[in-house]
């Protein structure tokens, strides 16, 4: 039996790029299915919600992900530019966003065109690998949509025929991920269990060989 789970998974996270590689890894040794729900950054979906954080918050943040990337052994440097713009005076989002609307849109095509995961793997890589700077620019996305095995110019287009149904299906993926017990991301929800954070890939994996994970 093939087992599957929900990845709610955003753009913006590096932590979502941080598991990326044990998910495809764990699609390509065992059969398993993963239902790929793209969702906006909580920048974008709650521009308010770093408002109260404690000063300290952001401090362990910068200090965890460079921790974790190291960790992990996988290459990682902030992104440039960053796919959710920021106000670095007031640290406050603006509503207007040039790149993560256009990326999260690109993410649910990939997925309905059946290669969702593999688009994230690329794409996250090439935003957040530290190799490129500028990935927004020349042909660093159309070369990863490529390589996993799309062409990122007739994604852009089926976008553009119908933007509001992707802006509602992404809408329904923010909804599910609520429902299915977390707003963060990554999120992978297996059998009904919530699992939130990269560091809970091997807990959702434990849980899946207790009920049976079979081998490819």
């Amino acid at each position: 039996m093939t087992f599957t789970y929900d990845l709610y998974w955003s753009f913006r996270s590096p932590y979502s790029y941080f598991v990326m590689k044990r998910l495809v890894e764990l699609e390509r040794d065992y059969d398993v299915a993963c239902n790929v729900r793209v969702v906006y950054p909580i920048a974008v979906r709650q521009p308010d919600f770093f408002d109260n954080n404690d000063p300290l918050w952001i401090q362990y943040f910068m200090r965890d992900i460079f921790r974790c990337a190291e960790f992990l052994e996988i290459p990682f440097s902030w992104p440039s530019p960053d796919p959710v713009v920021m106000d670095m005076a007031t640290r406050k989002y603006p509503k207007e966003q040039p790149y993560i609307y256009r990326l999260t849109q690109l993410g649910q095509a990939a997925t309905e065109a059946g290669k969702g995961l593999a688009f994230l793997d690329e794409v996250s890589r090439t935003i957040w690998g530290g190799e490129v700077k500028g990935w927004h620019e020349g042909d660093h996305l159309a070369k990863a949509a490529e390589r996993a095995g799309l062409n990122l110019a007739e994604l852009d287009a089926k976008i553009a025929t119908d933007p509001d149904h992707y802006d509602k299906a992404i809408k329904a993926s923010q909804d599910a991920q609520r429902e299915g017990g977390h707003y963060g991301v990554p999120l992978m929800v297996f059998d009904g269990e919530p699992f939130f954070g990269q560091d809970r890939f091997d807990q959702m994996k434990w849980r899946m060989e207790q009920k049976g994970l079979a081998i490819r």
